[in-house]
């Protein structure tokens, strides 16, 4: 159904009731439709996730969280923080120390 402005705001309890029956309303400024009222259709429900869905599929190796050597910390670019020496820094600028009182 059309109605126009004035229609649509003196009758707007009837244009809701027409929506929550189905139909679409649509509301005309002169000749032209400015707006279309339509239901609103219920979300859909999500399902359900199951917790542990995944356990055994995944698979990990211990290895992955045991702490790098000092010579894999140079290899993977780390060598700054090697203890002693800085290692395998050449190429790397240091910042200048921030001395505050001078």
């Amino acid at each position: 159904m059309a109605y126009t402005v004035h229609q649509a705001k003196t009758q707007f309890s009837r244009l809701l009731k027409e929506v929550e029956a189905g139909k679409e309303v649509v509301v005309m400024r002169g000749k032209k439709p400015v707006a279309k009222l339509v239901p609103v259709e219920e979300p859909k429900q999500a399902a359900q996730r199951v917790p542990g869905g995944f356990e055994g599929l995944i698979l990990g190796d211990d290895r992955a969280f045991a702490p790098l050597n000092d010579a894999e910390l140079v290899e993977l670019g780390f060598g700054f923080l090697v203890d002693g020496e800085p290692t395998g820094t050449e190429g790397i600028e240091r910042p200048a120390s921030h001395d505050p009182a001078g």
